[in-house]
């Protein structure tokens, strides 16, 4: 498939993007053999990704959704998280997955976990597509990692730059322009 216009390059082909997804699923599967957990997909890059993992997953599952902010409509992120929608089911005493779509510098990922370890879950793993292990800020663990990308804003996939690009089946770099933010 050929790169958008606004797309510099396709750095994860749409196969390989499927091909690991199954692969996280399936392990996600034996290690949660026996229990019914509960998926937290992070809203709303993580959509995408998290519809195709749970396929994946042969274990009876729940799923929810959280969302956040921190990039607005620039190509970094501010920092500064607010919750914009939290779930709805309660996940004291329950097995809790966090799905993400991309990890960069981590403090998006540490609120969220510390947020969620405070309502006191049996267990918390994370789970993310991408992770940008250069740009830690904050030293997170990252349980399920489906690729460690370069630092290079990337789209596609569920992923966005101020709410376009979502719907590309391939992970592209983003063709920045320094009026861009």
């Amino acid at each position: 498939m050929k790169a958008w216009p606004d797309v510099a390059e396709i750095l994860l082909e749409e196969g390989t993007v499927q091909n690991r997804v199954a692969e996280m699923g399936r392990r996600i599967s034996q290690d949660y053999k026996g229990r019914k957990p509960l998926f937290v997909c992070v809203l709303r890059g993580a959509a995408l990704f998290c519809s195709d993992l749970i396929r994946h997953v042969d274990l009876p599952l729940r799923l929810d959704f959280i969302a956040v902010s921190s990039y607005g409509a620039s190509t970094t992120s501010s920092g500064e998280v607010r919750i914009i929608k939290d779930l709805e089911s309660g996940i004291e005493g329950g097995d809790v997955i966090l799905v993400e779509d991309i990890v960069d510098t981590g403090l998006t990922l540490s609120y969220l976990v510390q947020n969620l370890q405070n309502r006191e879950p049996a267990s918390l793993k994370v789970c993310t597509l991408l992770s940008k292990p250069d740009r830690r800020l904050v030293d997170v663990k990252v349980d399920y990692v489906g690729f460690d990308i370069p630092d290079e804003f990337v789209v596609g996939y569920g992923l966005d730059f101020n709410q376009r690009f979502r719907n590309l089946p391939y992970i592209g770099v983003y063709n920045s322009k320094p009026e861009d933010g």
